[in-house]
């Protein structure tokens, strides 16, 4: 058989620092990648009215929040109009980003779609035209993308195909990106929707992992230079049983030992529609855990990271230095819960226990 074509070493140095910068200590990532529907959603809990130029004075509210954030936060995740927005001085979000020393990314993924022949399955969009936006979105200052798949638990589901399919989707999307110098974060989310047990949640997921790991294998994808987003091992949502943190801490570490390679630089979780409290917890026990864990262990966080600080904005320009505090508690908080320093005492911001999950969820 003939050998693949490999990546040059310069190349795969590129990537292998890019992502290890990325998870280094301490550090996560901000995903500000919401779909201008999906903001809307957020904007409209507090009253805040979907336009561009809101939309723009929040990115600039969280991108210029005081100097203490880039304690904690490495990079962030863009969404396509954000990438070439400004500030009120009229400087890229983008410039802004890498002055502060944060890695900006973006979302290259085009939403799901139904998976034919399946039970309502989906598969996500948007591999025909990726090798051109990659080469655009580098040019543009972009290092890293990332490209989200989703699986949901029933008593069908997620199939044989709809497995392999998101594995082989996002096994191809990420050989394209290391292409174009792109660190590519690959993320099936198996979505917590539904009444299952904490167990199941850990075989299904433990199941897409092996699958994904495989697909990425079998793409010649170079490990050292991509990254994991995943969901932490939660019980549904409408799940009767409980289950302490420390439970889903010591399952989330078991099922990630026995399907992620530890040529991966790091694991960054998504919060999956929990409290930024819970999300927070979460992460620091994880860390603590007992279990070998060669990656680092980090967070990517959306609505955990913002909900509290959208509350305190609230639309108004006199509110953004305390929505920047918040803003910037939150990125503390989680920063410390990444090395496993996190006091959860210390951490009593008033609303940040609200479950933020949202059927269905999409960016």
């Amino acid at each position: 058989m003939a050998k693949y074509l490999e990546l040059s070493a310069g190349l795969q140095k590129q990537l292998t620092e890019t992502a290890n910068a990325i998870v280094r200590d301490g550090h996560g990532l901000l995903a500000a990648d919401e779909s201008s529907g999906t903001i809307e959603k957020r904007f409209s809990k507090v009253g805040i009215e979907n336009t561009e130029e809101n939309r723009r004075a929040y990115r600039e509210l969280l991108f210029t929040a005081p100097q203490e954030v880039t304690d904690s936060i490495s990079a962030v995740i863009l969404f396509h109009e954000t990438v070439y927005q400004k500030t009120k001085e009229g400087v890229l979000f983008v410039d802004i980003l890498k002055k502060r020393n944060i890695i900006p990314g973006i979302k290259t993924d085009k939403g799901v779609v139904k998976l034919s022949c399946t039970n309502s399955e989906t598969t996500t969009q948007g591999l025909d035209d990726l090798d051109n936006r990659c080469a655009q979105y580098y040019k543009d200052g972009c290092r890293f993308s990332k490209w989200r798949n989703t699986l949901y638990i029933g008593p069908l589901t997620p199939s044989s195909i709809a497995i392999q399919d998101n594995a082989n989707v996002l096994a191809r999307y990420a050989s394209i990106c290391q292409a174009n110098g792109i660190v590519p974060i690959v993320e099936p989310e198996v979505m917590t929707d539904g009444d299952h047990d904490l167990e199941t949640c850990e075989q299904v997921t433990t199941d897409v992992l092996v699958a994904l790991y495989k697909a990425l294998r079998d793409h010649h994808v170079y490990l050292e230079g991509s990254l994991l987003k995943v969901n932490m091992i939660l019980p549904g949502a409408d799940c009767k049983k409980k289950y302490s943190p420390q439970d889903v801490a010591e399952a989330t570490v078991r099922c990630l030992s026995r399907s992620v390679p530890a040529a991966v630089p790091g694991i960054v979780f998504l919060s999956g529609g929990q409290s930024e409290l819970d999300s927070t917890n979460h992460l620091d026990l994880i860390n603590k855990a007992p279990g070998r864990k060669p990656w680092k262990l980090s967070f990517s966080y959306g609505r955990a990271l913002q909900a509290s600080a959208i509350a305190a904005w609230n639309g108004k320009a006199e509110n953004v230095s305390q929505a920047q505090e918040v803003f910037s508690i939150r990125a503390k908080m989680n920063g410390l819960a990444s090395t496993g320093k996190y006091n959860k005492e210390e951490d009593q911001m008033v609303g940040a226990g609200e479950s933020l999950h949202v059927a269905k969820h999409a960016y």
